[in-house]
């Protein structure tokens, strides 16, 4: 059990049957009245947001969640298929599970599964990959405005926006948090 004026940012714990992380917390004293703490709370299972106010003394299950390195081998007609390396247990996911996190994995790359209590609700790719470009238009000399870029596409089939100085075949860094261009590899 946690009480509520110990909330810092990233606890995670359980409210009403879910499993909430703390996104923002504030202590808030008023002039008249007792003192409170105004929160906005992420639903980790379906990334909804919602504010919540607690007393000081209010006491939350604080919820333990499992990551666990594991291997992405291969996708499957909508199942995604991970193995641990340790103990060579595998593990299906669907499609509603992994989202859209996996745009920018290849196949037999680490990432980490994120549990609670057995049940799988997340994966967390490493922060950075290194991949192949694939396809996109030539630059041209001369084309050196600053900050332009083109479309193009890396080896998992996913989008990016790069410089227009990038080729096809080139290797390029990408943040796979927000999906952008960070350097050529």
């Amino acid at each position: 059990m946690i009480s509520a004026g110990d909330f810092r940012n990233g606890i995670t714990i359980e409210l009403d049957g879910n499993i909430f992380q703390i996104i923002e917390f504030q202590h808030v004293k008023p002039g008249k009245g007792a003192a409170f703490v105004r929160t906005k709370l992420k639903n980790i299972v379906n990334g909804g947001v919602v504010e919540k106010t607690f007393r000081p003394t209010e006491k939350c299950p604080q919820a333990r969640i499992d990551r666990k390195e594991m291997q992405y081998l291969y996708e499957d007609g909508g199942l995604y298929n991970f193995m641990d390396t340790e103990t060579y247990d595998q593990v299906a996911l669907n499609a509603d599970t992994v989202g859209d996190t996996l745009k920018f994995v290849k196949e037999n790359e680490m990432v980490k599964v994120c549990s609670h209590n057995g049940n799988v609700f997340a994966i967390e790719p490493p922060l950075f990959v290194e991949l192949e470009i694939t396809d996109t238009e030539p630059g041209f000399k001369g084309d050196t405005a600053t900050g332009a870029t083109k479309p193009a596409t890396v080896e998992t089939g996913a989008q990016v926006s790069v410089p227009l100085f990038v080729n096809q075949g080139d290797k390029i860094k990408i943040d796979t948090r927000t999906g952008e261009y960070l350097s050529r590899a």
